[in-house]
């Protein structure tokens, strides 16, 4: 009877399972596969024979640790640095009213229109020793002498922080308005001040949020490589530039192989650890076996302290702000808060801002380089890149493959998204790691084995590779948004439904997806930007027979800094914007007529 029981029982987990099922099937085959093959070839020399010789080298060598402990120190700098100029203007965003939240939400994803490699030479002409800012800081007698501003860490730091910081907050975002302001408001009736309710009540329910983006920004700066190649010395290298030497110039696959598992592995402890520290495993709805967590006590004293700390600094400052203006009263104070709030936010706002709005006068220039200050007017630019075919087709190209990969993503990633929050099993964390596993693993180790794959399978060249490989880029980005914004969710108004004869398909369609639309939206679109944005797959999927946007315009840079791509990336930018607020237009008139 009880293996009766128990064979009956199984299919019904199965069934539970489903929803997972489509993104382990997908990574498995089109990235597992095709990483573990190239990561095969670090174990075998130039005869097909097992060696030990390429990591030999590897470990023997201490140049290849130094560039690996580079890349984790901008990584961890960049994190610090965004999650500090993300903070306020999230918390900003997310307490204001629907039609001064959205507007901000367009400034905020404007950079995001425009590609890193545009950017990237923004950011060099601005910050050069003849840019703007050097001779702005010249002429008003600041300095005596051009600062060097980039070719450096300084350099490799505006750059990534510049990159990281709207995602940074479209990820904290959906957290922090799921936030009731009321409990704040609660905190300060029962006698805590402003600044001890934000810190012990607001602060630890947005940790989900800064949990998430943290990770995100991590991870995802570790696959740089444009950004320091550009903005970076030679002290500045990162490990994916060794992958790439190793790849395109020395053609030493094996050796790229065995650098890329030195990578893994460590990215992948420092992930253990970050889980087990700041307890990433919430994000899937569960704290986990606490027994089984190695500094799990570790983390929450090491959260405790920094909290009390934070409470008490803010306390002291308190105090200050007191005895420096005595005669304010409670509601003046909240405004002078909220002042200081919009002045730091205005300032993110500007870093982000700025090399767009360099490049919109820039792609009006009459020169033949990207320069400042232009020189007359002329829309010659422009013309060349909306009587091109090239230019044209390249577009379409891009739109439609980041349309199709965002779509494949959500589809996917959703329902795993779903499946990893709600439900409590053993290895969470590792299916976890190994979903998001493709923004861990650099994006040209990833495009190399994909192109290994789509060999044998004559995907090379073609635009299903291609939704493929942004597919694979894409699913980490959508499952790790969409956990952040159900661990938000108040499972109760689903349970409520079900009290009232709804079932769950009903309830998803009724209740649940339509609270958090919004969170739905902000993941597609940063599939779809990533997609769009995707230089590295292209760069070996294409195998030469069509190009996109991203490829188009590196090709282009290579040769020559073409005022068309300042033209290319202005009308990108004014295509999003008009996107965003024509679709912000249609979802209020859709809520008026209800």
């Amino acid at each position: 009877m009880s293996s009766l029981a128990s064979s009956a029982h199984l299919p019904s987990k199965w069934r539970l399972a489903m929803p997972i099922y489509p993104v382990v099937i997908f990574l498995a085959v089109f990235f597992l596969v095709p990483i573990g093959t190239l990561l095969g070839l670090s174990a075998l020399d130039s005869d097909g024979s097992i060696t030990s010789e390429h990591y030999v080298r590897l470990l023997s060598n201490a140049v290849y640790l130094k560039v690996l402990f580079v890349t984790l120190k901008i990584a961890a700098w960049t994190t610090l640095i965004t999650l500090l100029g993300a903070y306020p203007i999230a918390y900003l965003i997310a307490t204001l009213p629907a039609s001064k939240r959205n507007s901000l939400i367009i400034w905020v994803l404007m950079p995001m229109w425009t590609s890193f490699l545009v950017r990237a030479f923004s950011w060099m002409v601005l910050l050069g020793r003849k840019g703007v800012l050097n001779e702005l800081l010249l002429s008003l007698g600041i300095l005596e002498m051009p600062a060097r501003l980039i070719y450096n860490f300084t350099g490799v730091m505006v750059g990534t922080v510049h990159a990281m910081l709207p995602l940074c907050v479209m990820v904290m975002l959906p957290v922090m308005q799921g936030i009731d302001q009321n409990l704040v408001k609660a905190a300060s009736t029962l006698g805590a001040r402003k600044g001890q309710a934000f810190w012990q009540v607001y602060f630890p329910l947005s940790m989900p949020g800064i949990t998430a983006s943290g990770l995100l920004i991590f991870i995802t700066t570790l696959g740089f490589f444009i950004t320091p190649a550009l903005l970076g010395g030679a002290d500045d290298a990162m490990i994916v530039q060794l992958i790439i030497f190793q790849i395109n110039q020395m053609l030493d696959w094996s050796f790229a192989g065995a650098i890329a598992l030195l990578f893994l592995i460590t990215t992948l402890v420092i992930f253990y650890f970050y889980d087990q520290l700041f307890g990433l495993s919430s994000l899937t709805g569960s704290s986990g076996n606490q027994k089984k967590r190695l500094i799990n006590s570790m983390g929450k004293h090491v959260g405790n302290f920094i909290l009390k700390v934070l409470s008490a600094v803010c306390t002291l400052l308190g105090r200050l702000y007191n005895m420096v203006f005595p005669l304010c009263g409670h509601k003046a104070q909240k405004e002078h808060s909220r002042t200081v709030l919009w002045v730091c936010s205005l300032l993110v706002l500007l870093f982000l801002c700025l090399p767009v709005l360099f490049l919109i006068p820039v792609s009006f220039t009459e020169d033949g380089f990207m320069a400042w200050p232009p020189k007359g007017f002329s829309l010659q630019w422009y013309e060349s890149v909306l009587y091109s075919e090239e230019w044209l087709m390249a577009i379409a190209r891009s739109f439609i493959i980041a349309i199709c990969a965002a779509s494949l993503g959500m589809l996917i990633g959703v329902p795993a998204a779903f499946f990893l929050s709600r439900q409590r099993f053993s290895g969470k964390s590792a299916l976890l790691a190994f979903i998001l596993a493709p923004i861990i693993i650099p994006n040209i180790v990833i495009a190399v084995a994909l192109f290994y794959l789509f060999s044998k399978l004559d995907l090379v060249g073609t635009m299903t590779g291609m939704v493929i490989g942004h597919t694979v880029l894409t699913i980490p980005y959508i499952v790790i948004t969409v956990m952040s914004i159900l661990k938000t969710y108040d499972v109760r108004l689903d349970q409520a439904a079900w009290t009232l004869g709804a079932n769950k398909r009903r309830t998803l369609l009724h209740i649940t997806l339509p609270i958090i639309k919004a969170g739905l939206i902000a993941s597609f679109m940063f599939a779809f930007i990533i997609s769009f944005d995707e230089l590295t797959i292209a760069l070996f999927v294409t195998g030469g027979e069509f190009t996109t946007l991203p490829k188009l315009m590196w090709d282009g840079a290579l040769l020559k800094v073409s005022p068309a791509l300042a033209a290319i990336a202005s009308l990108l930018l004014l295509f999003m914007t008009a996107f965003i607020l024509i679709t912000e237009y249609i979802r209020r008139r859709a809520k008026s007529s209800l």
